[in-house]
């Protein structure tokens, strides 16, 4: 015979397990809808990858995700691909369902209408026109609401789109390939090619990923670079920019012979523009837009012009520039992940540039370092990718 006391216990291991269960449910689950999620990768911006699946009785019983801008959310595929009625069923979704009218209808309305018994959510929508107005229509349809599940992982997929609606500024992403002694050209300026071709196809990618690609006039002149990915995704161009504050970008270059038919814009200032008023006419004639970032004497300002992309809605910017622009955005803070291809070249040479240049830390212990970092082989290149330090727009 059980005593009431035995029996007290037995219910609280068994309700324990129940919810550690659940817990472990919800993160499985939620794994799966994040992949889903990034499915939407460099198609989507500058909306945010979303995934979402619907569960009943511990099975998926149908899946969605954000396939590309402008059409269905992540939610709404997923229960128009359920073959049965969802009512009564879980939806796991990696983001906040939006609550207002957009491209299209308002996700909340549909998932009440379908009748759902919870909706499990990863993380908070930033922007302001959501931010939890989503979880609260849910909850007061009486849906029950879990927020949190795999929810680090759900800010980090979209890291891009927090940073947006929380600084007002794209994600940047800094990439270069250096030798195995740290030298991303000889000291003549060549650096065709230090990574092999294998690496520069997941360049190519990573170029279709984002919206707008930037390198230095400097980077410009020596490489005559077309900045374009490809293969291209039909129907989306990264925007090209070049950082020009004098406007020596010649006519005759790749980027502003094609102008016109992908996106140029160059980023320079009022003096380059009054000094050199020739060819802003002729960059313009080609097609190219003149951004003037700042209006006194000097270079670029950096931080100006990612505000600006920021008004543009620019989710994500590739820096693809030499060691001027690397060692300026990192200097300034600007960066928030970096992209290195290390090769199995010596280069030698003090003259040979590396991939930053300035003072530096005096003592190691205050060199950068690196977070969530990961690697990657491409034939005999190594690629080493990881977070810089200070992204706190994706903290709770």
């Amino acid at each position: 015979m059980v005593c009431n006391f035995d029996l007290y216990i037995l219910l609280f291991r068994r309700t324990l397990r129940v919810d550690i269960m659940s817990v472990a449910d919800h993160e499985k689950f939620m794994q799966l809808a994040l992949r889903l999620a990034a499915k939407g990768r460099g198609k989507v911006e500058p909306n945010p990858m979303v995934g979402a699946l619907l569960i009943r009785d511990g099975q998926v019983i149908s899946q969605g995700y954000h396939e590309r801008f402008g059409a269905a959310h992540a939610e709404i595929n997923a229960l128009g691909n359920c073959q049965g009625s969802p009512a009564g069923a879980t939806m796991y979704v990696t983001l906040e369902p939006c609550c207002h009218q957009g491209k299209t209808p308002a996700c909340t309305e549909a998932l009440i209408r379908a009748g759902l018994a919870e909706v499990v959510v990863a993380a908070k929508d930033p922007s302001e026109k959501v931010a939890g107005k989503g979880l609260t229509q849910l909850r007061q349809a009486g849906i029950k609401v879990t927020l949190g599940p795999a929810g680090a992982a759900a800010r980090r997929l979209n890291a891009a789109f927090f940073k947006l609606h929380r600084k007002g500024r794209p994600f940047v992403l800094l990439k270069w390939a250096q030798s195995l002694d740290g030298k991303i050209a000889t000291r003549r300026g060549e650096s065709r090619w230090i990574s092999n071709e294998e690496s520069r196809r997941f360049v190519h990618r990573l170029r279709r990923q984002s919206q707008a690609i930037l390198v230095g006039i400097g980077t410009a002149l020596a490489d005559d670079p077309l900045l374009t990915p490809r293969p291209a995704i039909r129907g989306r161009l990264s925007l090209r920019i070049v950082v020009d504050s004098r406007l020596r970008l010649p006519i005759g270059s790749q980027l502003a012979r094609t102008a016109g038919k992908a996106p140029l814009l160059i980023a320079t200032t009022e003096r380059g523009l009054q000094t050199n008023k020739d060819a802003a006419t002729a960059l313009q004639d080609a097609g190219a837009e003149l951004c003037c970032v700042n209006a006194g004497p000097g270079q670029v300002d950096l931080a100006k012009l990612l505000d600006i992309l920021g008004q543009r809605e620019i989710l994500n910017l590739m820096v693809e520039g030499g060691s001027q622009i690397l060692t300026e955005f990192l200097a300034h803070n600007l960066a928030d992940e970096i992209c290195a291809f290390v090769c199995p070249l010596l280069i030698g040479s003090a003259e040979a540039p590396g991939p930053f240049a300035g003072v530096g830390p005096d003592d190691i212990s205050q060199a950068l370092k690196l977070q969530n970092i990961s690697s990657r082989r491409f034939a005999n290149d190594l690629l080493i990718r990881g977070d810089l330090p200070g992204l706190d727009y994706l903290y709770e």
